[in-house]
């Protein structure tokens, strides 16, 4: 390893900083941590363990201006031989930092895998597959979007992470309401510290776009499974190493993620069909050194089409997937990547079944088709008999870093407000996808009455 410093910047998303921390520090002499929003309580031991300092800027967060002149500074004192970040919101200001410093990093195009707008250009340019798209920035622009492509049409913040604010637009009536409403949920997730930390101004800009007709035929041979994937991989000085495909369940409106399933199902052909295209999307953005998580959606006739790509890791538990099924650590690979070291990342795309099934659900008060619950119980999932809801040989826990404490009563679901209305998220693990694809429908929709029954149970 050499003698080797790392100085890592927290904020909220990425995976979960309780497992992430141990996993950046043991690919380095010492690890510095500079908190821009508190840790989750797992994670408050495993950063004391684990690094050599912890610098809390939680309770005066530098303004946006401030921002990376604070970073800078930070690593010049710890003398950093790597910045980085697992934050699609700190993302930007810690690019440019490393920018600054001379050392690894995203580079100039961060602000094109971070900027919805930019990247839709970008990639419209390059001549891959996007929808038809607008940049809105007042009603008027909305309006006149509307009028330019066909509807229905999805409006969405450009910066925006977790479906937040999402609304599709079915009738020109809708436009004002979704206006409001759009400008409602982004002001809420500023308060959840679920927005660009850079660009103060970044949260007023969005995008209007076409509605993809997307579809899983021509791609499963069997139903249950959402009409796109992601691709997870890592750019290396440039050069992008695809690590493997993962699937996805259905989402539920205004487009909220449910869960995802890995490994991939797809053949193997179709798995390097669906990776070709990630590789094309990222070397149009012109990355340098970072994670990278490419979705994509499925349509028509073995056709596809661009959703957006991010210079990070997928956030919530996909890299323990990853690690739990193939054996790769892709923390520690991207800490080792920064340090110029070799990140020890697989020969190419991993298609085969490796060591299990493994997959995460969101817990969300509504069942897989969307149907909010009809009562707010008690989130108590270690009350819960989960042999009821799973196979034989399937396991499940809570993912602590991104759940609410037990006890806690399960707030109603609400359409447009995408992860705002997350509770928490387990981790499934099964002998088999098919299992696996069971299981996690078992789960979305008995977990309201085993929630019930957990409370009887509790007393």
């Amino acid at each position: 390893m050499g003698d080797s410093t790392v100085l890592l910047v927290y904020a909220r998303g990425g995976p979960p900083p309780s497992d992430a921390i141990p996993k950046a520090a043991a690919a380095t002499d010492r690890l510095h941590l500079l908190l821009l929003d508190p840790l989750p309580l797992p994670a408050v031991a495993p950063a004391a363990r684990c690094c050599a300092s912890v610098t809390d800027l939680t309770a005066d967060r530098p303004e946006p201006g401030e921002l990376i002149d604070r970073i800078v500074a930070l690593a010049r004192r710890t003398a950093a031989d790597a910045v980085l970040t697992f934050s699609e919101f700190a993302l930007l200001a810690v690019a440019e930092a490393a920018e600054r410093l001379g050392l690894r990093g995203p580079g100039p195009g961060a602000a094109r895998a971070r900027s919805k707008r930019l990247m839709r250009r970008t990639w419209a340019d390059a001549g891959l597959p996007v929808p038809r798209f607008r940049y809105v920035d007042s009603l008027t622009d909305l309006e006149r979007a509307w009028a330019e492509l066909d509807p229905p049409i999805l409006l969405k913040s450009a910066w925006g992470a977790g479906s937040i604010g999402q609304t599709v637009l079915e009738q020109r009536a809708q436009l004002a309401g979704a206006w409001r409403h759009m400008l409602g949920a982004l002001t809420a997730a500023r308060a959840r510290s679920m927005s660009e930390l850079k660009a103060g101004e970044a949260g007023h800009e969005l995008i209007a776009e076409e509605l993809i007709p997307a579809t899983t035929e021509s791609w499963y041979d069997r139903s249950g499974y959402g009409d796109y994937l992601s691709v997870e991989g890592m750019v290396v000085d440039g050069v992008y190493h695809p690590v493997c495909v993962t699937g996805r369940l259905p989402t539920v409106p205004d487009f909220t993620e449910l869960g995802n399933m890995a490994p991939c199902v797809l053949p193997e052909p179709l798995q390097h069909t669906v990776s070709e295209l990630s590789r094309r999307a990222v070397d149009a953005l012109g990355l340098g050194t970072c994670g990278t998580h490419t979705e994509i959606k499925l349509m028509a006739d073995r056709r596809l089409c661009l959703l957006e790509t991010a210079a990070r890791f997928g956030g919530l538990l996909l890299t323990q997937q990853i690690e739990a099924i193939h054996g790769v650590d892709l923390v520690g690979a991207l800490t080792r990547a920064h340090l110029g070291q070799d990140p020890g990342l697989p020969d190419g795309l991993l298609t085969g079944p490796g060591r299990c099934a493994a997959g995460s659900v969101n817990v969300l008060a509504t069942d897989s088709r969307g149907r909010p619950w009809t009562t707010r119980p008690l989130f108590l999932p270690e009350a819960v008999d989960w042999d009821r809801l799973l196979s034989p040989g399937s396991g499940i826990r809570v993912a602590p870093d991104f759940t609410v404490p037990s006890g806690t009563v399960m707030h109603r679901y609400r359409t447009g407000h995408g992860s705002l209305n997350l509770a928490g998220v387990l981790l499934l693990t099964a002998p088999t996808p098919q299992v696996l694809l069971r299981d996690s429908y078992a789960v979305l929709n008995g977990l309201e009455e085993a929630l019930a029954g957990a409370a009887l149970a509790h007393g």
